[in-house]
């Protein structure tokens, strides 16, 4: 009985404690508001990382033992933080913050526009471009996607329509990489069903097929079909697209390609069987991309990218601004940082539109902490 009389005032004793530290955190953020008040009246910045290391540093020489001195370096980390967040929403609300560089529109100038898409006529990139475009829209293909990059950051194309992600295949890491490189902007994305089919010669059958053509990928998406058909020789192509072309032009009836059923009406082929791929919910996402920092007024999707310091803590220091701004992140991807080993460039989807009060705090206190963050588009 004694022992449960002594944790029941144990406990009361904490709770006593927690009640002032509540106190004390409310105190706190009161000073950090005039703190705020000052630092726009100054012009002064939200991090001031030296301060917090000194900080950081005097506090930790209080302790009396390691583990109190890491618990405590912790907490006043997480304090400095949402003290940070709270000069940035107060900055917000001073309207302190400033206007981002990007201009919104009620919709995308498409008229007259040029746009590009890597592969030969009959990609499933041309696919997704006309089903965000419409069949009638001026276009024109290149070899790789730094070439279409760089169509639109020349000025010879107004638009670019890249893979950036397949529902089974996972990221196109080239495509985050360029969107790195490349002063060019998301402005918009179209999701397109991937079904690959076997495609012929008019007049040709299954039977008659000695050779089958297609991309690694679509020829791996399809093992499942093939495996049924082991006579047939699996060839690799460049894409589906090529692959189609050389089967029409060649017009043997031994030779088929799996493509989609798009490049089959392009290049006057048939469909010999729909559906080859084992995957029935494969699906592309396509990024349509321009050089002008626009974004539709209704768009609801915000990519960015940045680097962050190679230190304990950073990663989750940035994504706490997701989560104090009630910002909704769907998607983070991380890739490597060419010529500077060990350190990565993380790329991140979340909901939102420029405009909004809580996109632009959680982006000034991003800018504040990483390094190099770019806003890729708003979509």
């Amino acid at each position: 009985m004694r022992g449960k009389m002594d944790l029941l005032e144990l406990r009361e004793k904490i709770d006593q404690i927690d009640s002032e530290l509540v106190a004390l955190y409310e105190k706190r953020m009161d000073i950090s508001r005039q703190v705020a008040e000052f630092k726009i009246e100054n012009g002064k910045r939200v991090l001031d990382k030296g301060r917090e290391l000194e900080k950081i540093a005097k506090v930790k020489s209080l302790t009396h033992n390691d583990f109190n001195s890491h618990g405590i370096e912790e907490l006043f980390e997480q304090i400095m933080a949402i003290s940070r967040k709270l000069q940035y929403q107060i900055l917000e609300e001073k309207g302190a913050l400033g206007k981002l560089p990007f201009i919104a529109v009620n919709e995308l100038d498409t008229k007259k526009a040029r746009v590009v898409f890597q592969g030969a006529d009959g990609a499933y990139s041309q696919a997704a471009m006309e089903q965000y475009f419409g069949e009638q829209i001026n276009s024109f293909h290149v070899d790789t996607f730094r070439d279409a990059m760089s169509a639109i950051d020349e000025g010879s194309a107004d638009f670019a329509v890249l893979p950036i992600e397949n529902s089974t295949a996972g990221i196109v890491s080239e495509i985050y990489d360029l969107l790195a490189e490349f002063e060019n902007y998301i402005v918009g994305e179209q999701i397109i069903k991937i079904e690959h089919c076997l495609l012929g010669v008019p007049g040709a059958s299954k039977e008659d097929i000695k050779t089958v053509y297609s991309h690694p990928q679509s020829l791996m998406q399809s093992a499942r079909y093939l495996k049924e058909h082991p006579d047939w020789q699996q060839i690799s192509m460049k894409n589906n697209a090529f692959a189609a072309q050389k089967v029409a032009e060649e017009q043997d009836k031994t030779q088929a390609a799996i493509a989609g059923a798009h490049a089959g009406k392009i290049y006057g082929l048939e469909v010999l069987e729909q559906g080859v791929n084992q995957a029935s919910n494969n699906s592309t996402r396509f990024i349509i991309v321009t050089n002008q920092k626009l974004f539709k007024a209704d768009a609801g999707k915000i990519s960015i990218c940045f680097e962050i310091p190679n230190e304990s803590g950073s990663l989750y220091h940035m994504l706490s601004h997701f989560i104090y701004n009630n910002l909704n992140m769907n998607k983070i991807e991380s890739r490597p940082i060419e010529d500077r080993s060990w350190e990565y460039r993380f790329f991140i989807d979340f909901d939102g539109n420029l405009s909004d009060s809580s996109v632009k705090n959680a982006l000034r206190g991003l800018r504040e902490e990483a390094k190099n963050l770019r806003i890729l588009g708003n979509y």
